[in-house]
């Protein structure tokens, strides 16, 4: 079970990842009060905090879905092959977002949630 292990980790740091991408470098970024400074940001900074956010609400989801299959005793290679293109289209996703591609986004979160679903029904 150590792919699967691995892959929650992965899925529980891709919104830090985001949220790393949204303030490094960003000027007068002030960390004792960061929410103000994120709210007030534009184009990609803002698409990046907004990708961590939608990060982060789709992680419960994701959680029950893999435990769910797990207590139902799903293949641990399939469901981990799963959870493997889960975080691979969640990764896409970001990228689409930052990049200002709403339309590819959009389908890459649907791919996502689809996957998501074949977890819970592995």
């Amino acid at each position: 079970m150590g792919w699967i292990q691995g892959l929650m980790v992965a899925a529980a740091v891709l919104p830090y990842g985001a949220a790393l991408a949204a303030k490094a470098g960003g000027r007068r970024f002030d960390n004792n009060d960061p929410r103000p400074w994120l709210a007030a940001q534009e184009g990609w900074r803002a698409r990046a905090n907004a990708a961590q956010a939608n990060l982060f609400e789709g992680l419960p989801f994701f959680y029950a879905a893999v435990l769910y299959a797990l207590h139902a005793g799903a293949q641990p290679g399939r469901l981990a092959g799963l959870m493997g293109a889960w975080v691979a289209l969640r990764m896409l996703y970001v990228l689409a977002y930052v990049l200002g591609r709403g339309t590819v986004r959009s389908i890459i979160w649907g791919a996502a949630l689809a996957v998501n679903l074949a977890i819970l029904w592995a």
